[in-house]
């Protein structure tokens, strides 16, 4: 399920933060990462990331030097050492995948471009959204798991979330669609009539965010705007953005994560601004205070804080 954080009113934000996972390169050894997006942190502090161009899941405890390869494994793409580029495949040392060298692939243990990941406190399991493979799968965290169990089959997933009667969220460009464990149809949530800028529609959005009341939030990327969708609701409301893609106070430009605390507070990470925004609950612009700025941080919707 989601963390929602607690988040003092006058909480004051360092403007240098501490690099917590990676930040060693852009690579595959157990202290990088290579185009991670999707991330979860526990009660613990202990992070799961998904490893994108790696294709794997890659768990960091608190204060660790080294994260651990909890599933999948071999990175498809590897940096050439002199030509400094993204090439061929390669066959990796043993020790850069602590949980078996896997490859790229679409066994029951391999993962193609694993955009998200959440973990299910109740099966003690990770939920992953294996983007190419158009599949989300159960990952148990026992050990000596071997593979997964595939919950939905053939569905274009971006992003993941889970409220607190465990109905889990599925994100893609253009939709939300909420399905209980075991269900393989789902229900419609947001957009799935099109990509488009209406209330009703969504265009390119990542990733989703739903809070304890079930009300939806999605940040609408290429609209550049972070939309709400109440319970029920046939259309969403615009809660951030006034004036279209900039980077003024009542501006977005491309928001692809975002976050809302327990006092209705919205966090909105901006791929193109490299800004965290935070916009009080019926703000007409973002909070004159940036939450960070000049940041690589890819998504932000369930940090805990």
């Amino acid at each position: 399920m989601q963390v929602i954080p607690e988040i003092p009113v006058k909480a004051r934000w360092a403007q240098n933060p501490v690099t917590v996972v990676g930040g060693n390169g852009r690579a595959n050894a157990t202290n990088q990462l290579a185009y991670s997006r999707g991330l979860f942190a526990d009660d613990y502090q202990t992070s799961v990331i998904a490893d994108i161009w790696n294709h794997r899941i890659v768990q960091w405890m608190k204060d660790d030097m080294n994260g651990q390869v909890v599933a999948g494994g071999r990175p498809y793409w590897w940096r050439h050492p002199s030509k400094g580029l993204w090439v061929g495949k390669v066959t990796l040392s043993r020790n850069f995948a602590t949980a078996g060298d896997r490859g790229r692939g679409d066994r029951l243990d391999q993962w193609k471009y694993p955009t998200d990941v959440l973990i299910d406190k109740e099966t003690d399991s990770l939920i992953i959204s294996d983007y190419e493979n158009g599949r989300v799968v159960r990952w148990s965290r026992q050990s000596g798991t071997t593979q997964g169990e595939i919950l939905i089959n053939y569905i274009f997933c971006i992003g993941l979330a889970m409220d607190d009667q465990r109905n889990l969220y599925v994100s893609r460009p253009d939709a939300v669609r909420r399905y209980q464990i075991g269900d393989k149809q789902g229900t419609h949530i947001a957009g799935d009539i099109g990509q488009g800028s209406g209330l009703n529609q969504l265009k390119e959005s990542r990733y989703v965010f739903v809070d304890r009341q079930q009300t939806v939030y999605v940040p609408d990327c290429f609209n550049h705007r972070a939309m709400k969708w109440n319970k029920g609701a046939t259309e969403g409301i615009v809660v951030a953005e006034v004036h279209g893609n900039g980077n003024a106070l009542n501006q977005l430009a491309f928001p692809n994560g975002l976050l809302v605390d327990t006092l209705d507070i919205l966090y909105v990470t901006e791929f193109r601004n490299d800004r965290v925004m935070r916009w009080p609950k019926g703000a007409r612009q973002h909070s004159k205070k940036k939450v960070s700025h000049k940041t690589s941080s890819k998504q932000f919707k369930k940090k805990v804080l």
